[in-house]
Parts: C-alpha cells; structure tokens; sequence
C-alpha cells in the first residue's frame, strides 16, 4: 500500500478557498445568467445560483481530494 501524504493545516485552507471560491464563481454566473440574458424571477435566479453552487463545490471537493 503506498504512503499518501497528510493534509497539513495550510492545503487544508487553500483546498476549502478553492471549493468556496468555485461555488461563489458558479453561483453568480448562474444568477446572472438567468436574471440578465434569460429574464428570469430573481426567486428563479437565486434557486438556480443555489443550485449550481451546490453542484460546483461538490465537484470542486471532488477535484481536490484526488
């Protein structure tokens, strides 16, 4: 079994900015694409932008635990 290394306090904090930093990216793509260029409610918008930002930061935290 190979020897993988540990997580030290400072990747940790860098591996949780990417994951926040990816969802808050999708989040307001999403919102602005839906309210600007769809014309949709903002209650749509924000249901979406919450959606994809749950969406992109579980794929984010699956990208950097490889």
């Amino acid at each position: 079994m190979r020897d993988l290394p540990a997580i030290g306090g400072n990747e940790a904090v860098n591996k949780w900015g990417f994951v926040a930093m990816h969802a808050a990216v999708a989040a307001a793509f999403m919102f602005l694409l839906q309210r600007f260029v769809m014309n949709a409610t903002q209650e749509s918008s924000l249901l979406w932008a919450l959606t994809f930002a749950v969406c992109a930061a579980g794929l984010a935290y699956k990208q950097s635990n490889r």
